[in-house]
């Protein structure tokens, strides 16, 4: 078997979750020794697996089709999480829900990241059967280590005892960032920084105002930092609070249960079933909840709590990951498979 990996705008959006899912998507092929690549001009592969939506993608499925190969779509994206994003995006909403349906009609199967985006695709009137699976996580990667901890707060300059909250994602209202900033404002003694990036030209004029100058001395927008910075940010901080209000997953809230990290999210469908208020994770609602909870968690770190958390990153690794891409993989091209894993992730 070989698949190839279609990635279109990696120069766009390869800093995006998208981005991350397909860099996990390598890893996880690998570690159960399924050939890929990811060379658009291959001809030679057996099934392609496809993450992008331009025009340049769905002339790759054509393309695919025409010479009988299998296509999978992997829907990382919905109707629901493009709204309130880029400028004129709730106004696009709509024909942009049209042509994802019209993309994801094309494959034999679709793979989305979980059960709450399935029911979504599904209540598109989408009838190609959808696999949910994780987008993954490299736990080794995200593993805590006092040398990338020191490298974060050398970095920032941050005193031992100074309180940090963390956020991760793109420079959208949709991902909570003008609560991030008013929750800021209650603490001016704490450092919260927003990791991350997007062009600016591309986001409404009142959120690029506010990552360019309305907002508090405490709060940093330090860009896109990948390595022992955002790793060591991860356990290194207090507390990782997204309050997004929509996601097809979060991959960087399994990023922070990896790294064994306090988790406080906003309560959204998308973590039913793998997410529990006080059990793996925080959750809030509202502003205050979220200053009541970040006023607690940051003075003493629930130890029990963020231990379950890292057995839920556990449980979505690249090898868990690789094995349910795979039987997805063998069932769509007839051959023999495990149907205890296809089971698993078509409920």
């Amino acid at each position: 078997m070989k698949v190839l990996l279609y990635f279109e705008g990696q120069n766009v959006i390869g800093k995006s979750g998208i981005g991350n899912a397909l860099k996990h998507q390598k890893r996880a092929l690998a570690t159960v020794g399924i050939d890929y690549t990811t060379d658009a001009a291959c001809t030679d592969y057996d099934l392609l697996h496809i993450n992008t939506y331009g025009l340049k993608s769905l002339l790759k499925v054509k393309q695919a089709k025409a010479a009988g190969k299998k296509v999978i779509y992997h829907a990382h994206s919905t109707e629901e999480d493009f709204k309130n994003s880029f400028v004129g995006s709730n106004q696009l909403a709509p024909l942009v829900k049209k042509w994802l349906v019209y993309l994801y009609e094309q494959a034999d199967h679709l793979i989305t990241p979980t059960p709450y985006a399935r029911r979504l695709l599904k209540n598109y009137g989408i009838k190609q059967p959808i696999a949910a699976i994780s987008n993954g996580i490299d736990l080794q990667k995200y593993y805590p280590t006092e040398k990338k901890e020191a490298a974060f707060r050398t970095y920032f300059h941050l005193q031992p005892k100074q309180k940090v909250v963390i956020s991760v994602g793109l420079f959208f209202k949709r991902k909570g960032l003008l609560d991030f900033v008013e929750i800021a404002r209650q603490f001016p003694d704490y450092t919260f920084i927003w990791f991350g990036e997007v062009p600016l030209y591309s986001i409404p004029r009142d959120i690029r105002q506010i990552v360019l100058h309305d907002h508090p001395q405490n709060v940093l927008f330090p860009g896109y930092i990948s390595g022992e910075i955002i790793e060591g940010a991860y356990s290194g901080a207090d507390l990782f609070f997204f309050p997004s209000y929509e996601e097809t997953e979060g991959i960087v809230v399994l990023e922070a249960l990896a790294s064994k990290q306090q988790v406080l999210v906003r309560d959204i469908p998308v973590y039913e079933g793998w997410l529990v208020d006080q059990k793996n994770c925080y959750m809030g609602q509202t502003n205050q909840d979220f200053i009541d909870l970040i006023a607690r968690l940051t003075k003493q770190k629930d130890l029990p709590v963020a231990q379950a958390g890292f057995k839920t990153a556990q449980s979505k690794s690249i090898q868990e990951i690789g094995l349910e891409l795979q039987a997805v993989y063998q069932k769509v091209l007839g051959r023999g498979y495990d149907q205890a894993i296809y089971e698993k992730v078509m409920r």
